[in-house]
């Protein structure tokens, strides 16, 4: 059980010596009580205050690592029930699986499609992270050849699927330098899975069809000195998965219920829509792995952005770097804009401006990733401002107008701007998607 603030205070120094980066003891043990700050933020806490204090101190969700440094993944180490609360930590994993009934080409053909699902966003690289070995043929050579080709040939992270302690082991040989995640046990062959995962240290899923099952299996896979668990519940719908998760979340997040405390991993099937809407629930709710079988691209794209968007940190927007862009190859005469640098503002109006054919220049203006409106609302964006970007740039060589193209919901700033710059200022249309037309027909 979690100990209250009250608890830890009394197992602090009590000197309120702000080391800790607080102004007193107890708010330092009220922080820690809720998951906010690191016990060894105290330099001077007793070593029984450490121990007793170990597990209250702990993120009531284990953070589970798999995958080699070059190709790893992060699943867990979640606080809050809502990313309005705080933040989520860990984006999910999307993984595709693999057949060990395929060989030679045409495992090569699945391996090369799941390697293909990768997107860009707004400047940001997404798209699938780990592929599943699935052990469909029961034989721990199929198995053990299929998991090395997929390590040799894929970039992504390894899931080794097999409830057999002998095709598992001999996968794990071929491939326990990836640092492979081992799916999984079961109360039937927990000693052996538990024994490998350590030897190797890997991670392991633990498999059950209940809570309860699940809990015994937790504490007794711990119990073998395995610390690094994944938790997979069968359930016999959607409608009780997403129940449970949602009911495993509360128990390791609000009542620190340590056998419930680690990420989940779901296993998704049916033809490629159902994967897809059974995929998109449980990215909300609350899946931190999610196995598919489908390959198709129109699957992902959705599934990965909508990974991104919920795990992006509300409070720091997605930004790019402020600076002079161009778009296709302007010279002296071709216009000048500004934006923010806010992600999704500035590609809106890359993607216009490159509609429009004609070369430009855009210069992006530091407003701490806020958009045009809510920056000018917040004074991260005025006359100054802008004036500033457009010396620190040196946009006065770039052209030699002298005319700058404003966006038409700032057209009150253009009077100030002018008079702050010397240049003449154009207003804009409002919506970016004007852009085309406002470039080919007033610009020219």
């Amino acid at each position: 059980m979690a100990l209250t603030g009250l608890e830890i205070f009394k197992l602090l120094p009590k000197t309120n010596c702000k080391k800790c980066g607080m102004p007193t003891c107890l708010a330092f043990a009220m922080q820690l009580a809720q998951k906010r700050a690191k016990l060894d933020s105290c330099p001077d806490v007793s070593e029984a205050a450490k121990n007793t204090l170990a597990a209250a101190a702990a993120p009531p969700m284990r953070k589970v690592v798999f995958g080699s440094p070059d190709r790893q993944v992060q699943t867990g180490q979640e606080t809050v029930m809502f990313r309005h609360e705080e933040k989520f930590y860990s984006p999910t994993v999307l993984a595709v699986t693999i057949s060990d009934k395929l060989t030679g080409q045409d495992l090569q053909n699945r391996i090369k499609a799941i390697n293909a699902l990768q997107f860009e966003r707004v400047g940001i690289k997404i798209g699938t992270r780990a592929i599943a070995v699935i052990n469909d043929s029961g034989q721990p050579s199929a198995f053990a050849a299929a998991a090395e080709t997929a390590a040799q040939s894929s970039p992504l992270a390894l899931i080794l699927v097999s409830d057999s302690p002998q095709a598992m082991a001999a996968a794990v040989a071929k491939t326990a330098k990836l640092i492979p995640l081992i799916a999984g046990a079961t109360h039937d062959n927990a000693q052996e899975m538990a024994k490998i995962a350590k030897e190797n240290n890997c991670p392991i899923v633990a498999k059950a069809d209940s809570l309860e099952s699940l809990c015994d299996l937790t504490e007794k896979i711990k119990s073998l000195g395995v610390e690094d668990v994944v938790l997979n519940l069968q359930t016999k719908s959607l409608r009780d998965k997403l129940y449970n998760l949602s009911r495993m979340r509360v128990l390791s997040l609000k009542k620190v219920f340590r056998p419930l405390g680690y990420p989940t991993i779901s296993f998704v099937t049916g033809d490629a829509d159902q994967q897809a809407a059974a995929a998109a629930s449980l990215i909300c709710k609350y899946s931190g792995i999610i196995v598919l079988d489908t390959v198709e691209p129109y699957v992902f794209l959705p599934l990965v952005t909508a990974v991104m968007n919920i795990f992006t940190d509300p409070q720091k927007p997605v930004q790019v770097e402020p600076k002079i862009y161009t778009i296709g190859e302007p010279n002296e005469n071709s216009p000048l804009l500004f934006t923010t640098n806010f992600s999704l503002t500035y590609y809106t109006v890359e993607s216009d401006v490159e509609a429009s054919r004609v070369p430009s220049y855009i210069l992006v203006v530091d407003t701490e990733g806020t958009s045009v409106l809510t920056a000018y609302s917040g004074d991260k964006l005025n006359e100054k401002i802008v004036a500033d970007a457009m010396t620190k740039n040196k946009v006065q060589d770039l052209v030699k107008h002298r005319k700058l193209i404003i966006p038409g919901y700032v057209a009150v700033m253009s009077g100030k701007l002018e008079e702050a710059t010397n240049w003449e200022v154009m207003v804009g249309p409002r919506e970016s998607s004007m852009l085309p037309k406002y470039l080919k027909e007033v610009w020219k």
